[in-house]
């Protein structure tokens, strides 16, 4: 229920409410609100529902006009006057399928509205992940290229002043243009963070509608806790989609064993006849044979019945796969948070006492510039390596709590 005051909210709402720099959990109420495969689903949805009046209703009734007995060969030929037997008939006819027929349709149109709800749910959950990735991946691609610019900053400083180094002799002419490779080697790396930057943004554009998203406030805190990740698998929108359409399978195998049971209609009609003759009325009673069932109903019914096993088995394996899929995860979100960290508190610091300690050489005559130069293209590939390795924790998290976790959570 979560999820449809969440798409009610993104309908009452103005849209302008949720325009300008997102927040990550703006960024899933606007995608809630705009996903157009949301949309679809959520009218497929509706869709069940209007149908679901019709099912089981008696069909139309039938009206019946025509003339009987009308003579077209001896004496009274084509003179329906002269006997008592012609009459022009008027009459209305009733089908009614008998009633376990009736009660199977209902309930296959029930099973019709559970698989489009639970389809809804499913498409949520989807556009609710991919959202959640996508914030991640445009913040952290803008953290990367702000780093990167730092690096830039601090070496140019440098390199601008290598003229004046080689003037004073301390430095050799050519560790000038070592220092400019180096600067445009790390041009190129900035050009790729943007296209990043850009590309990040059209996916979120994408699933949030927003032309041009913004990144507002802190990265959300994604601590995965296995256990409880485990205890609502059984709960994934996934699962009680198949566990939908496996009610559906038994709908339609209750729809065909209704088959062998007789059905039944009415008919009432009023003679009309020569003034002189008087009328009629007729009134009877249909009652359908079901007579041949090893050859018409049983192959249906052992044909449906083929299908809900088939379905119950899809429901299993499902859940063999998405247990699989999670501790997967979990395994994978347990080696990236201990590369992250190794990252974090072992080499970029390393990387920044070696920039600390070439810049205090440079500065002492001990250290030449293709050494400061190194040491800051290290210091970039550390820094950026941190946060490629933190973005892809952050997309573990996000990934397992929001497509594992319980909607209810």
């Amino acid at each position: 229920m979560r999820i449809f005051y969440l798409l009610l909210a993104g309908v009452v709402l103005p849209s302008a409410a949720l325009a300008g720099p997102l927040t990550f959990d703006d960024a899933l109420a606007k995608a809630h609100a705009s996903a157009p495969s949301v949309k679809a689903k959520v009218l497929g949805a509706d869709a069940t529902r209007s149908a679901r009046i019709a099912a089981g209703q008696l069909p139309d009734p039938k009206l019946a006009l025509g003339i009987d007995s009308f003579p077209i060969s001896g004496p009274l030929a084509f003179e329906p006057q002269r006997d008592n037997f012609t009459w022009a008939k008027i009459g209305v006819s009733q089908d009614i399928p008998n009633l376990a027929k009736r009660r199977a349709q209902r309930g296959r149109a029930d099973a019709d509205i559970a698989v489009a709800d639970a389809g809804t749910l499913v498409e949520v959950r989807v556009v609710e992940v991919q959202t959640a990735i996508a914030w991640i991946n445009l913040a952290y691609a803008e953290r990367r290229l702000a780093a990167l610019d730092d690096v830039l900053s601090r070496l140019g400083r440098f390199v601008r002043t290598s003229p004046s180094a080689v003037a004073s002799g301390s430095a050799r002419p050519a560790q000038t243009l070592a220092g400019r490779a180096a600067l445009a080697r790390l041009q190129d790396r900035r050009d790729e963070l943007v296209s990043a930057v850009a590309r990040a943004k059209a996916n979120l554009t994408r699933w949030t509608g927003e032309p041009d998203p913004e990144i507002a406030g802190a990265i959300p805190d994604m601590t995965v806790d296995p256990a409880r990740l485990r205890a609502s698998l059984g709960r994934h929108p996934s699962l009680a989609l198949l566990a939908a359409q496996v009610g559906r399978a038994d709908a339609d195998l209750r729809l065909a064993q209704a088959d062998r049971r007789p059905d039944f209609g009415v008919d009432l009609s009023y003679q009309r006849r020569d003034p002189r003759f008087g009328d009629y009325v007729s009134a009877g009673v249909t009652i359908g044979l079901p007579l041949f069932k090893k050859r018409r109903q049983d192959p249906l019914i052992a044909a449906r019945a083929a299908d809900a096993g088939g379905a119950r088995a899809d429901a299993d394996a499902a859940l063999r796969a998405l247990t699989a899929d999670l501790e997967a995860g979990l395994a994978d979100h347990v080696m990236h948070h201990d590369q992250w960290m190794r990252a974090r508190d072992v080499l970029q610091p390393l990387a920044h006492e070696r920039v600390t300690l070439e810049t205090a050489s440079y500065a002492a005559g001990r250290a030449s510039l293709i050494d400061l130069v190194d040491a800051h293209s290290a210091l970039a590939d550390a820094i950026l390596e941190t946060l490629d390795r933190e973005t892809t924790v952050a997309a573990d998290g996000v990934r397992l709590n929001l497509l594992f976790g319980s909607a209810n959570q």
